[in-house]
């Protein structure tokens, strides 16, 4: 457990260090937000305890600039209680009085040191093949590329691959799709000292920091042709590193198309594993809201009723595990801790949801095919929250087809949803 302290020398931290260090953890100390930022770009650390007398707000926003993701506890003596909840405000994980305690310090570091939750809910079959394949490639260090919809379950699958392998080594997820190509590629590949400022330390970049561990790429497919040309040399030096890999694109298509590079197509793809969307798995809804349920309340709600868990297996959910997710999410604070019925169920927009009522033929009399289909499409997509590939894919169509029809509809001046 790597714990960073930042505070300023002669106070309290100190003594936190030293029961922290009791404890079992490897501590640093930092007297300012600026070494501790130094500290970072060179070294992993699993935890930060900051004073709130320093610059809190500011400490977080240039972690989440530079894509650092770890948790931050806030600590102070006698602290005003609006500095605790500014600290909480600004994306403190909780807060930490001081004098420190020996129970808090443990509590602290045993919260952050306890292993996620790896377990595979399921019972589909399209869902079992995906779980088996995970066992069998767990013992493997070959790279394997994890395919599936936005929301399906695909970095939930990396970090089980992870575990089933060895939870103790290192591991560490980047997002490959951010906007900022310059902050991407510092965090994969790491940054010289003294390129961005004369005193600049530099950065250790995510494939090193993952050696002997695992490093998955998430959204491998947005990232930009620079950085996979850097990728796929980098990689050549990099034997160390199991590389997981996901997207929500199909990839050989996009290497079809000349938009991903086949080379770092098959150095990602020595094994492949495709998750099924949620509506191709009848019956996991149920399973996965109890078991949201019963994680997010600690026991202490009433579960879910069986009209609800009907309802939710009856749901196509575009968005996915994720959407399922944030449902029982509202739905825990909408029952109040009793069990959760149809009425607790809300999506995103504020719909409650509802049975899919049956389509009457005779309604349909009187309309072309063509109004039918453009319903069809329009409704769809709306429910997809204007996501393409999730719409296309309960359509039955392909994403090319699904472009093509929308690009029709925009021409002829037709109102669609904004992609997702």
């Amino acid at each position: 457990m790597g714990l960073l302290l930042i505070g300023a020398p002669g106070t309290e931290l100190r003594l936190a260090a030293e029961m922290a260090r009791e404890a079992g953890a490897d501590v640093a100390m930092a007297d300012t937000p600026d070494l501790a930022l130094v500290r970072l770009r060179r070294e992993h650390r699993a935890l930060v305890m900051i004073d709130v007398e320093t610059d809190v707000a500011g400490f977080l926003s240039r972690l989440r600039h530079e894509r650092f993701a770890l948790p931050v506890l806030a600590c102070g003596i006698d602290a005003p209680a609006e500095r605790a909840v500014a600290a909480i405000r600004a994306g403190a994980c909780d807060y930490v009085p001081m004098p420190p305690q020996r129970e808090l310090i443990a509590a602290a570091l045993a919260l952050v040191a306890a292993a996620p939750d790896t377990t595979l809910i399921g019972k589909a079959s399209a869902f079992l093949r995906a779980t088996a394949a995970i066992a069998a490639l767990a013992p493997a260090r070959t790279s394997v590329l994890i395919l599936g919809e936005r929301g399906s379950g695909k970095a939930h699958l990396a970090r089980a691959l992870h575990t089933a392998h060895d939870a103790r080594l290192p591991f560490l997820s980047i997002g490959c799709g951010d906007d900022a190509r310059e902050i991407v590629e510092t965090t994969l590949f790491g940054r010289e000292p003294g390129v961005a400022a004369e005193a600049d330390p530099g950065r250790i970049g995510g494939i090193d920091q993952a050696r002997t561990g695992t490093l998955v790429l998430r959204d491998v497919d947005r990232l930009a042709p620079v950085a996979q040309a850097r990728l796929v040399e980098r990689l050549r030096r990099a034997d160390d590193v199991r590389l997981v890999a996901t997207s929500a694109a199909d990839l050989p298509d996009r290497v079809a198309a000349g938009a991903f590079r086949g080379d770092l197509l098959a150095r990602l793809a020595g094994a492949e594993i495709r998750v099924p969307p949620l509506r191709e798995r009848p019956g996991d809804a149920a399973l996965l809201a109890m078991h949201f349920a019963r994680g997010a309340a600690q026991g202490t709600a009433g579960g879910v009723d069986p009209d609800a868990l009907a309802l939710l297996d009856g749901y196509a959910w575009p968005g996915n595990v994720r959407e399922l997710e944030d449902v029982v999410q509202r739905a825990l604070i909408l029952s109040r801790g009793a069990a959760i019925g149809p009425a607790d169920l809300v999506l995103a927009n504020g719909e409650r949801l509802t049975a899919v009522a049956n389509v009457e033929v005779a309604s349909l009399v009187g309309r072309t095919v063509e109004e039918v289909e453009r319903a069809l499409i329009l409704r769809t997509l709306e429910r997809c929250h204007g996501n393409r590939t999730s719409a296309s894919g309960i359509l039955g169509i392909s994403v090319r087809t699904m472009r093509n029809k929308l690009k029709t509809f925009i021409e002829a001046g037709i109102a669609v949803a904004p992609a997702q």
